[in-house]
């Protein structure tokens, strides 16, 4: 591929990513290639971003750009299933899409035969025999200019889902894609890419699960785009539990038309440095879209969620809310932007962001904002940076508990605010549980 004058802090990157591209990718149509060829210029031209611009102010990467990040995949372990059973929301009952090292396997996947007309599977496979389906919305969501990572992922991804499901068509189990890193080389990178169409009136659960099985400073890069034609219903839940060496980004994006219902939850507690990148455009009227999050962190992690939810037209309903619970020298960000644009009468939007401080050493930063360009909406924000409530500890302990199990009852009780909101029954009991375990850990 002929490439433009790299900056010098994605020139190395750039280079050892391409060589094993050109290996892996023969043959892909030409559409495909000049995706590849605008998200690698994009991400030569812009490199790795700095604390001295403001969408990454909290959130430095220097630590990422001195690995000599490298295709994950040259000492890939072989995994079984019994390896699966011991990853958290093994039992969950589900369609299961499995990558080790970014790379499907079918041997370890569970795909009953879906539904009519109903597509689960492998986006490579896709691809390679029936690129058509893939190519009126692949990266049609995602802007190279806007996040260098999200070219990088544009570039170089060599698997991730492909869901579709037509109008219509109700989808009764969850589809969990279960993403696993298994490189003990530091710098090992996967680019995670899933893509997923739910037609007019279709009905679909999706979990992502991201997870390690060695610790080591390896990269996931992931992104995920969702279309969801009107009056269609889809929750999606994303879990992040990658190994403390690690370093996770990814971005997702949605379009929803008019009536659709769209929830995600983001649960983060892995991972040395997180960033979710999460943009929603509504552009449809009558869209309700629930955004969520909680993110348990400890030791020195770093947990960033930066959003921005686009009201494009009237009588739309948007909520976010995110809590952060987190201990030792651990830091939370949070970045949140509701824009209203002209027009977008009616609009109802709500935005919080709520992080608990375990030690003195802990901390948070969180920005939301409000941008209104309608007259006629109801819109608020709001954000708070605290310890647990010393009178709610008193009143658990007068009432005969011990110190120790007040404070979990708070802190579970932090978390379940977030839980709760999840409404498919499976993954609201499991995930917290999880979080339950989790926060004995730290507490």
């Amino acid at each position: 591929m002929t490439r433009p004058e790299l900056s010098p802090p994605a020139a190395p990157h750039l280079k050892a990513l391409e060589r094993f591209a050109r290996k892996t990718s023969p043959g892909e149509p030409a559409w495909l290639e000049s995706i590849r060829h605008a998200g690698a210029d994009g991400f030569a031209q812009v490199g790795f971003p700095t604390t001295r611009q403001e969408d990454w102010r909290f959130t430095s990467l220097a630590p990422l750009s001195k690995l000599p990040l490298q295709p994950a995949g040259a000492t890939a372990r072989e995994l079984t299933p019994a390896d699966l059973a011991a990853f958290p929301l093994a039992d969950l009952p589900a369609t299961r899409l499995v990558f080790v090292d970014g790379r499907y396997s079918a041997r370890l996947s569970v795909v009953p035969t879906p539904g009519a007309g109903v597509q689960i599977g492998s986006l490579a496979a896709t691809l390679a025999a029936a690129a058509d389906l893939a190519q009126p919305y692949l990266g049609r969501l995602v802007q190279n200019e806007a996040n260098p990572f999200v070219g990088l992922n544009n570039a170089f991804f060599q698997d991730g889902a492909f869901i579709h499901v037509p109008a219509g068509q109700r989808v009764e189990q969850p589809i969990h894609l279960q993403f696993i890193s298994t490189g003990r080389e530091a710098g090992a990178t996967t680019h995670p890419r899933n893509l997923i169409v739910v037609g007019r009136g279709a009905r679909l659960t999706v979990l992502e699960s991201y997870l390690s099985t060695v610790t080591a400073p390896t990269l996931t890069n992931s992104v995920t785009e969702f279309f969801l034609d009107d009056q269609s219903v889809v929750e999606h839940a994303k879990f992040q539990d990658e190994s403390p060496e690690s370093f996770h980004l990814a971005t997702l994006t949605s379009r929803l038309g008019r009536d659709v219902a769209f929830s995600s939850h983001s649960i983060v507690t892995g991972a040395k440095l997180s960033r979710n990148n999460i943009r929603t455009a509504l552009e449809g009227e009558g869209i309700e879209c629930i955004l969520n999050g909680v993110y348990l962190t400890q030791g020195e992690q770093l947990a960033d969620h930066h959003m921005i939810v686009d009201h494009a037209r009237p009588q739309c309903a948007s909520h976010e809310y995110f809590n952060g619970i987190l201990a030792g020298k651990s830091r939370g960000v949070f970045h949140g932007r509701i824009l209203v644009r002209p027009g977008a009468q009616k609009t109802d939007a709500k935005q919080t962001n709520k992080n608990l401080l375990l030690s003195d050493d802990a901390s948070a930063n969180t920005k939301p904002q409000l941008e209104i360009y309608a007259d006629d909406v109801k819109c608020t924000h709001g954000a708070t940076i605290g310890q647990l409530n010393q009178e709610s500890i008193y009143y658990l302990r007068s009432r005969g508990l011990g110190l120790d199990t007040a404070r979990r009852m708070l802190i579970h009780a932090f978390a379940g605010e977030i839980i709760d909101r999840i409404k498919h029954d499976g993954l609201r009991e499991r995930f917290d549980a999880l979080l339950r375990d989790r926060l004995e850990q730290i507490i």
